[in-house]
């Protein structure tokens, strides 16, 4: 019935998402005699239900059919509708207030990065002075933990032979999401698009007996992926990221305590920048899977008594695992209340079979090992798009770009500000000096910068060795002393600490 009824209107749009349509029932949904519409529902019976003041249209943009640049640009009016006026003005100011915190302006508005489509192309990231900075603190937070946690770090190539993908499947299963081969030599490669063929190529590259389970391998690993045009967004959804990746090899008996070790591991990591409330999904076979009942019960029975253990509240997607194993999904809750799928843990049952990875086992027989994959961040990228909207670009004092700005009233106190430069720098204090303008506009702009401590240098300050100190979190700290300052900052450093 549906077809010719869309046929008879020339609506050639609605035919196409009528014919992709796989699943039934399909619903023409009707509101009075006059119109009706190919939806899945559900509509209200009469427009009268609708509260004149809880509809509001919100703008007007081009939009490519489908998100493909390839297909022709129609005009989307986007618009929103509430059961009552109440609503609509809590869902303006949530908008409002979720606008203020973009990241793509505040990248812009704090100089810490670009995406330069014209210039370079898109879903490109260019990492500024302060973004890189911040940077690396991540990075290097995320490398001293996992060595201390047990984990050796790899690093691995950019690109590799096309067969390594063919043998870990992603040649057949993931090819619209990859960039075209590169003819070197005769040879065929690929930019890489996920990092576990290359762990796995490590781990074949050695011998391994039981007694030398479990390994774990941990990477910030750049890939490449192919994204159309129309769907990238900012940090959130790029051509080129890094993921913080690590590859777990096992025993079957080793699986919950593994597993229960990375729960942790993600729980004081993404603590650690403020991220404490969680909701996790565990994911099940699914109905085309690898792997015998047997195995898929231990890996389940796994995933389940680590998360009993961890004593963490968690819903099951029944068959919403991977075709090759079960995982975990921990998403986090930002400062608005949004919420970010970050971190997963996902068994794999594939990837050893397909490269025939073995350890010896105490009978001295060839044993498939057991592999888990595991992302915290997710990628640095989105993890840094998130990171700057939750704090709205008031970052953490131990992780701020400028931890200080030291804002001189005269030039008379310039050695003075030189030399408590100098010290801070020692300390391991990030602290950048702006004068020559009138001492208003000087505050105005380091808290437009967001700096989390701004210092305010005259001559009575200079001759006493002090700081007259404020911060944008709190306002006015009083006078304090250099020494202060820094055993402060410092205090910051080493706990991970928000505020001054």
């Amino acid at each position: 019935e549906p077809e010719p009824r869309i046929k008879e209107l020339n609506e050639p749009y609605k035919l196409e998402i009528l014919q992709a349509i796989k699943t039934e029932p399909i619903t023409i949904y009707h509101i009075g005699d006059q119109w009706w519409d190919l939806c899945a529902g559900p509509h209200v019976e009469s427009t009268k239900m609708i509260h004149p003041k809880a509809i509001d249209l919100e703008s007007v943009a081009g939009a490519y059919w489908r998100g493909d640049e390839t297909k022709p640009m129609l005009q989307r009016i986007y618009g929103t509708a509430w059961s009552s006026p109440e609503e609509l003005v809590a869902y303006n100011t949530f908008k409002a207030e979720a606008k203020r915190r973009d990241h793509r302006t505040l990248g812009k508005d704090l100089n810490l990065f670009s995406i330069q489509q014209e210039e370079v192309g898109g879903g490109l990231v260019f990492w500024h002075p302060k973004g890189a900075i911040m940077r690396n603190m991540i990075e290097n937070y995320w490398k001293d933990l996992h060595l201390a946690k047990g984990y050796d770090l790899l690093y691995t190539p950019h690109v590799g032979k096309l067969d390594l993908w063919k043998t870990s499947g992603h040649a057949d299963f993931y090819a619209e999401n990859m960039y075209k081969p590169i003819e070197v030599e005769d040879e065929i490669y690929q930019l890489k698009p996920m990092n576990c063929p290359f762990h796995v190529a490590v781990y074949k590259d050695g011998y391994f007996s039981y007694r030398d389970l479990p390994i774990r391998w941990a990477e910030l690993g750049t890939v490449y992926r192919y994204e159309r045009s129309g769907t990238m967004h900012g940090l959130f959804r790029v051509r080129g990221f890094t993921q913080d990746d690590a590859h777990i090899f096992c025993l079957p008996d080793q699986v919950a305590g593994e597993i229960k070790g990375v729960l942790d591991l993600i729980e004081e990591i993404l603590g650690t920048f403020g991220f404490k409330e969680f909701e996790v999904n565990l994911s099940t076979q699914p109905e085309k899977s690898v792997g015998g009942p047997e195995i898929w019960k231990v890996a389940e029975d796994a995933l389940k008594e680590a998360l009993g253990v961890k004593g963490w509240d968690y819903k099951v997607d029944e068959g919403g695992g991977a075709f090759y194993g079960p995982k975990i999904d921990v998403k986090i809750t930002d400062a608005i209340g949004r919420k970010w799928q970050c971190s997963t843990v996902q068994l794999d049952f594939n990837l050893p079979e397909r490269f025939d990875m073995s350890y010896i086992d105490s009978e001295n027989s060839k044993q498939r090992p057991i592999m888990i994959h595991r992302a915290i961040f997710g990628s640095l990228e989105r993890f840094y798009g998130i990171l700057t909207e939750n704090y709205a670009g008031a970052f953490p004092l131990w992780i701020a770009p400028t931890q200080v700005r030291l804002l001189p009233v005269t030039d008379n106190v310039t050695p003075y500000v030189q030399e408590t430069v100098r010290r801070m720098k020692a300390a391991g204090v990030r602290v950048e000096v702006t004068s020559n303008e009138r001492l208003a506009k000087l505050v105005r702009n380091a808290e437009k910068a967001k700096v989390p401590v701004m210092c305010i240098v005259g001559e009575a300050e200079a001759a006493d060795g002090k700081l007259a100190v404020r911060t944008y979190a709190d306002g006015d700290q009083g006078v304090l002393t250099v020494d202060e300052v820094i055993a402060r900052c410092v205090a910051a450093n080493q706990g991970k600490l928000d505020k001054f």
